[in-house]
């Protein structure tokens, strides 16, 4: 979370998508052979791998088939790199491998070698016969991935030229999905590996429909639809990201001070906790319903409702010290649920990158300026 001053401090070209440059959605090097060429992979067998089912000779050498069907294991992973555990090496070798029974002229689909990426993928092709063409996106997904380069012109033709695609198939199509194309240059593709490139539906669950419309996409098929539960599923790594932050933890420590009985440092866990929850979970979760635009003001919007609607509830302060504390909740809170929903814009594809950095640069001051004073006044209270 932390690493949101990183992005607040950067030339906004030198981000690319919402997420920070160390936690987004995989960002990490594979454990396996990134920067091995990357022509038909060894053989492999499913000891290695449980979603490989077997291989089929080439022309361009021996391809590992796959399963259109996830496992549990697929689905035990899916979940722990929810929970952003092995998130950031969450991935699956590049290169070239087969669902079903492919022939030279298959399709020939594109993507990252993020692994939810690819299971989203070899899923949506159950049934159908085809060959996937995995990209070294270094374990990134296929949107953020195009912003930052690694799903990109260069990639795309070294990949083909590696895997000696043009022995494999006859016909010379790549179907790339739309999330990809920031970062394609389709006439470059075509000029160096004549190839001609297609862009495919945003969602892998559309690639039926596609291809059975010719390979059209229809414009339901292009606009992104960012759902309850696409915003749900995406909060688990929210709430880990706070409960594992350093300064977080430091809190905690602090209040365990304060019941310990050392009672300058003893605060209301529990409202504290409601604004995180507001900044991780509420606000993902209201998003489109929450009547202003920016996240960081969505999140401060709800915690302060929240902060003085639990004040409130506990009834007007009778001294001067209860004052001073009630507006240190009020000062601090509100700005730490700003702050935690403002790191959401990582995850969703509603804001542009101009428009994140714009905001930042606005609310973080307010942010810092909020807590200081909150923490003044919650020092003062402590005292008088």
């Amino acid at each position: 979370m932390t690493k949101i001053f990183d992005r607040f401090l950067k030339d906004p070209g030198e981000v690319s998508c919402g997420c920070d440059d160390g936690g987004c959605c995989g960002s990490g090097p594979a454990k396996s052979d990134h920067d091995a060429a990357a022509g038909p992979l060894s053989p492999l067998t499913p000891a290695d791998h449980r979603w490989i089912i077997g291989s089929v000779e080439t022309p361009a050498g021996v391809i590992p088939v796959v399963a259109t069907e996830l496992s549990r294991a697929d689905r035990r992973g899916r979940i722990l790199a929810r929970l952003s555990v092995n998130r950031m090496s969450y991935s699956v070798r590049p290169g070239l491998y087969a669902v079903g029974k492919p022939d030279p002229w298959s399709s020939v689909f594109v993507t990252g070698n993020y692994k939810m990426s690819f299971d989203h993928l070899r899923r949506a092709l159950d049934g159908r016969d085809g060959w996937i063409l995995v990209l070294d996106t270094r374990g990134i997904n296929v949107w953020c991935a195009a912003g930052k380069g690694t799903f990109g012109t260069e990639e795309i033709i070294s990949r083909v030229e590696a895997a000696g695609l043009a022995r494999v198939v006859s016909h010379r199509t790549l179907i790339l999905p739309q999330l990809g194309a920031p970062g394609v240059a389709a006439h470059e593709v075509a000029k160096r590996t004549k190839f001609r490139v297609v862009y495919g539906p945003i969602r892998a669950e559309d690639l039926g429909a596609f291809l059975e419309a010719g390979s059209k996409a229809t414009p339901e098929m292009r606009r992104y639809r960012f759902r309850f539960r696409d915003r749900i599923v995406l909060t688990p790594v929210e709430i880990v990201m706070v409960f594992t932050n350093k300064y977080f933890l430091a809190v905690l420590a602090l209040w365990g001070l304060g019941i310990a009985g050392v009672k300058f440092l003893a605060f209301n866990l529990p409202l504290v906790l409601g604004a995180v929850f507001i900044g991780t979970v509420l606000v993902p979760a209201l998003l489109p319903w929450i009547p202003v635009r920016r996240f960081s003001l969505k999140g401060w919007l709800l915690g302060f409702l929240w902060t003085a609607g639990f004040l409130a509830l506990q009834g007007a302060p009778v001294t001067a010290a209860g004052w001073s504390l009630a507006a240190a909740y009020l000062l601090i809170l509100p700005a730490l649920s700003a702050f935690i929903a403002m790191n959401f814009t990582g995850s969703s594809p509603i804001t542009s990158l101009s428009g994140v950095v714009k905001e930042m640069k606005t609310a973080v001051p307010l942010m810092i300026l909020s807590s200081g004073l909150g923490l003044a006044a919650f020092i003062v209270s402590a005292v008088i």
